[in-house]
């Protein structure tokens, strides 16, 4: 694979990664996994079940914020792309446990990269945000 980078050589040149490249049918892989694990339920969903299985309940209570609604069919969707796997034993009532499948598994590499990137820019980021909105607010204080 060859990445084109640039003039420093540090940086790969993300549009001209096999990931970025259209598939003929207007979509390209990127966009296709940004679609499934793109929102923080998703994310946060993957992220509590890497340690082991878990039932609905104890997975809610992990994931804070998060609605009895937006947990199913987030589960759902993950489920149905073959991240997560649902198993249901034969118990009254029937107890069901959600646990990540090998390909979800293998999420947590780029997962933890994008993670260590937050940590180490997530000061830079909050400051470049105060600055703008306090650079915002004095244009419509002197406006």
């Amino acid at each position: 694979m060859s990445i084109h980078t640039k003039t420093e050589g540090k940086t790969p040149l993300l549009e001209s990664m096999p990931a970025m490249q259209s598939d003929g049918a207007g979509g390209c892989p990127m966009r296709e996994v940004l679609d499934i694990v793109g929102d923080s339920w998703s994310l946060l969903t993957l992220i509590n079940l890497q340690s082991g299985p878990r039932r609905f309940n104890v997975l809610r209570r992990m994931i804070e914020g998060i609605s009895q609604r937006m947990l199913t069919v987030t589960l759902r969707s993950l489920e149905r792309d073959g991240l997560v796997s649902r198993t249901v034993k034969p118990t009254s009532p029937p107890e069901v446990t959600y646990a990540l499948t090998d390909i979800g598994h293998s999420i947590a590499v780029p997962v933890g990269a994008l993670g260590e990137w937050a940590a180490a820019n997530r000061d830079h980021l909050r400051a470049a945000r105060k600055a703008f909105d306090e650079a915002r607010a004095d244009l419509v204080v002197n406006s």
